[in-house]
């Protein structure tokens, strides 16, 4: 990402997400100052094309977009707006002003059928991002003749109200109604991947804004006399916490540079979900461990819901599982590389990177 698209990402971010913000979002209030800037500044519409309203960024620079809202909590639909505007304009269908999100996030089942001289979308899909605030749902379907591509707008859907344990909602959308639609740049499989890889830059913005917390902690926090970062013990913690911050850098890194590998077909065929795969699950388990170690170097303190952990951690615990979970990108990763053989298997691993 450039300079100065960070520097403007960081600014925004910075300024208009607080503690009031993020205990208003939990419970249920909608930042409508916050969204309003970040449509302002167009990060919602960094993937789509000039044609479609957007600058055409690439998937690094929406990626580090993703990042840099996640290290602030941003309590709004940023990855998932993007997503959804990206299928919709690759499918040569309008993309909707406001809040977008995509379907499914799971192995759900939704009917994409000719009606009428149309299509028509039914099923139903489990923990929808931000279901019941959208304008639209992209959602990608099976068809007669393959995967498509259809836009569910709001009042076309139903919704069963559900949160994850950041309390961002989750919702059970069913759908019975017809729509537009056309060909998908993706299948459902690679739009879990899709997401698996915008998830994967999300925890890793959470854990650099996690680290950074922690430093700060551990240097200014005195017992005994001394910072407490002064305790061999806590310097062991926090250099095993950098590592697990850089690695789902690193992993965060690698999903962005699948995306980028097809330039203006973004996530497309360049989303390998080998490569996808390895690195959610390693994010995920980089999650597991920096929390955990985030909590224990502060104490209670870092379960007050006042404090800046708090919802960090709570997202990183959320976005983990969301996509698919290590027990599943591994399973995937496990039976790719036996696939492979011995003989295969370095080819496989190095021409993916």
């Amino acid at each position: 990402m450039s300079d100065q698209l960070a520097d403007s990402a960081e600014r925004l971010f910075a300024s208009q997400v607080s503690k009031t913000v993020l205990q208003a979002a939990d419970g249920g209030h909608w930042p409508t100052a916050l969204w309003a800037a970040v449509e302002d500044a167009g990060f919602t519409a960094a993937l789509l094309p000039e044609e479609s309203g957007g600058f055409g960024a690439s998937a690094a620079e929406a990626f580090g977009l993703v990042r840099v809202a996640a290290a602030h909590a941003a309590p709004v639909p940023l990855a998932e707006t993007m997503l959804a505007g990206w299928l919709l304009a690759r499918a040569g269908l309008p993309v909707p002003a406001g809040i977008l999100t995509v379907a499914p996030v799971r192995r759900d089942s939704l009917a994409l059928s000719r009606a009428d001289g149309g299509w028509r979308l039914a099923g139903t899909a489990a923990r929808v991002p931000w279901g019941r605030r959208a304008a639209a749902i992209a959602v990608v379907a099976e068809g007669p003749e393959g995967p498509m591509v259809a836009c569910v707008p709001a009042g076309a859907f139903t919704i069963a109200e559900g949160r994850n344990v950041a309390d961002e909602p989750r919702d059970a959308v069913s759908i019975d109604a017809p729509v537009t639609a056309g060909r998908a740049p993706v299948s459902p499989a690679q739009l879990r991947a899709a997401g698996a890889a915008l998830r994967t830059a999300q925890m890793a913005g959470a854990l650099s804004r996690i680290l950074a917390v922690c430093v700060s902690y551990v240097q200014t926090r005195v017992q005994f006399g001394r910072p407490i970062g002064k305790f061999q013990a806590i310097q062991q913690s926090m250099a095993v916490l950098a590592g697990q911050a850089a690695a789902a850098g690193a992993a965060a890194d690698v999903a962005a540079d699948v995306a980028a590998d097809v330039a203006a077909d973004a996530f497309a065929a360049g989303l390998d979900p080998f490569v996808v795969g390895a690195a959610k699950a390693r994010a995920g388990e980089a999650a597991s461990i920096a929390a955990a170690i985030a909590h224990q170097v502060h104490g209670a303190i870092g379960f007050t819901q006042e404090y800046e952990l708090h919802p960090l951690t709570r997202r990183l615990w959320a976005w983990r599982d969301e996509f698919g979970n290590e027990a599943e990108w591994n399973a995937l990763v496990g039976h790719k590389a036996l696939a492979a053989g011995a003989d295969g298997l370095w080819s496989m691993i190095t021409e993916a990177a």
